[in-house]
């Protein structure tokens, strides 16, 4: 790559620099590390946060089943309507409904139905869980190097996701960074004092996170620690820092911890549960594409150049330096958290981008350590791959004004700036990297990616409302005055967002079915597709109901990837 004249470059060269000097200056104690990284990840994460209606599918199912538990007091079982939803265990709805109840306490209006209370927990978690890579980073490299790799965590594409969303996977991953870095200190601990015992601290921290994240999602957390010490211990031929785990006791505290509610939701729901959660959802994953997420063996390698952006645009420079380091404990260890998993993970028929996102903290710790002792692999090809860190940020620029258009017949003029600033820093990041280096130009792709988060999160999904038909469908339902209305919608929508804005008494039918409901009182309202309206019509005609056609409601269903167009009825009360 060429390098480029300091005039030409100025402003963008003093904007590195100031960046660096961020850098420095929180390096200077942990303290401010940790104030950078909160308020970086508040930047980061809360563009759209509070704008950005529930998302179909997994968002709004867990937020309903939440709402729920609420609504009926019942802590223990887990519903969605009248099915029971046994996929994953009680732990994250349990974060959700305290955070809506708290919400309710503290006076925010309609609380129960407000989508981003139930998204907090995913945010406190991603906040923690960016914390937590810088104190798992500090086991191997210094402060300056675990401060950048924590700060590729928080700026990653997949994370920024997760963030804002109320599912499982951010709080998974801050279970599994305190287990594996509680582990890496059990274990380079024993390398370095092989005759000082390592202590109950840090196996106490190990076995209550995997505790944590068995609640969670089950035993995905004990899985990477497993595989990583059975890894370690082929890697090493040995096993005996093993006990140092504390294998007996910590398992057993684990088990006192979890154990309460299996044995609650046992008694409730019999072997239901198990049968649901195991059979029905875990190894249905490992044999089938379930839910149509089937993909083949590469799958997660093809997204990691995007979904760890901007981290993953300097992967391939650092793996060459990574794999000759292979046989140093630290880089052995973190090898270790990150190979077996993700081969797993690659070899598992059902696949969402989100699994290997608890993988990324090691990722991110080992390319940091590489940029910080300067030994990126110097090859010619592999560096123009370093364009990716314009590429993106360029074609969401790119992208922008045509989906504006599209949706909306509108530019988009607000997002422009923002979109512009984006595709900027991301070219000054390539154009700059063999002047300033990979550490500054790494830092512009992180103001890049705050930049799109901005551009995205803040400003497109807001301003394009057609996006979230459901949230069309409760203005318009809300509109009419019923304070308590309920609703029909027949089969060409049904997607659980309806449920958690309207009601948990919301109904799917058929047109038919819809006159039907709409002849049980006032304030009921039918969503009716094209091809039901004429059934619809006559049942209620047959039926006597009187009832009103209020606006056409057209959108797009992101779940499906079709258009959505319906005509709403009620027999609302004027």
């Amino acid at each position: 790559m060429e390098s480029h004249s300091v005039e030409t470059d100025a402003p963008q060269r003093n904007a590195g620099r100031g960046l660096g000097a961020i850098l420095d200056f929180a390096t200077q104690s942990h303290g401010r590390a940790s104030v950078l990284l909160v308020v970086f990840c508040l930047i980061a994460f809360l563009p759209g946060f509070f704008q950005i209606p529930p998302v179909d599918r997994d968002e709004s199912r867990f937020a309903q089943a939440s709402k729920q538990m609420v609504e009926s007091g019942e802590y223990v079982d887990i519903r969605f309507q009248d099915e029971v939803r046994y996929k994953k265990p009680v732990g994250i709805y349990w974060l959700q409904s305290a955070a809506a109840k708290a919400g309710a306490a503290l006076g925010v209006p309609d609380a129960h139905r407000t989508i981003w209370l139930y998204r907090v927990p995913s945010l406190l978690a991603a906040i923690g869980s960016v914390l937590l890579t810088y104190w798992a980073a500090l086991a191997f490299v210094g402060r300056r190097t675990a401060l950048l790799a924590a700060l590729m965590m928080a700026s990653s594409i997949l994370l920024g996701v997760e963030a804002r969303m109320a599912t499982t996977d951010a709080t998974l991953l801050f279970t599994s960074v305190a287990a594996m870095g509680a582990l890496a200190r059990i274990y380079l601990g024993s390398r370095n004092a092989p005759d000082r015992p390592v202590g109950w601290a840090m196996p106490a921290v190990m076995w209550t996170a995997i505790a944590g994240g068995t609640l969670i999602k089950g035993p995905l957390v004990l899985m990477f620690v497993v595989l990583t010490m059975l890894a370690l211990g082929i890697a090493d031929r040995s096993l005996r820092w093993m006990r140092q785990v504390r294998p007996v006791a910590g398992f057993l505290w684990m088990l006192l911890l979890v154990a309460p509610w299996f044995i609650a939701i046992v008694a409730k729901s019999g072997d239901s549960f198990f049968m649901k959660s195991v059979g029905d959802d875990m190894l249905a994953k490992v044999t089938s594409g379930q839910e149509a997420h089937g993909a083949p063996p590469g799958y997660y390698l093809l997204l990691f150049w995007i979904t760890f952006w901007p981290g993953s645009v300097l992967a391939g420079l650092a793996a060459p330096t990574i794999w000759k380091a292979r046989a140093e404990p630290g880089a052995r260890f973190l090898l270790a958290w990150l190979l077996p998993s993700w081969i797993v993970f690659e070899v598992v028929m059902t696949k969402l981008p989100h699994y290997v996102l608890p993988l990324y903290p090691a990722i991110a710790i080992l390319i940091a350590g590489i940029v910080e002792k300067n030994g990126l692999w110097r090859n010619r090809w592999i560096e123009y791959g370093t364009v990716g860190w314009f590429l993106l940020p360029g074609a969401i620029a790119v992208a922008v004004p045509i989906i504006f258009f599209v949706m909306s017949r509108d530019l988009g003029l607000v997002a422009w700036p923002f979109a512009a600033a984006a595709a900027i820093f991301g070219l000054f990041a390539w154009w700059l990297f063999d002047v300033d280096g990979p550490e500054r130009a790494l830092l512009r792709g992180m103001v890049s990616s705050v930049f799109i988060a901005v551009t995205v999160y803040a400003i497109t999904f807001p301003m394009l409302p057609s996006l979230f038909p459901s949230e069309l469908v409760a203005r318009e339902v809300r509109a009419k005055g019923c304070e308590d209305p309920h609703l029909a919608s027949t089969y060409t929508y049904q997607e659980p967002s309806l449920v958690f804005l309207l009601g948990t008494k919301t109904r799917f039918t058929d047109g038919p079915g819809a006159a039907e409901f709409l002849n049980g009182g006032l304030c009921r309202f039918a969503l009716v597709d094209p091809r039901s309206e004429r059934a619809f019509v006559q049942r209620a005609n047959a039926l006597g109901v009187r009832f009103t056609l209020g606006n056409r409601i057209e959108g797009f269903n992101v779940s499906n990837g079709k258009h959505f167009a319906m005509a709403l009825f009620y027999s609302a009360a004027p």
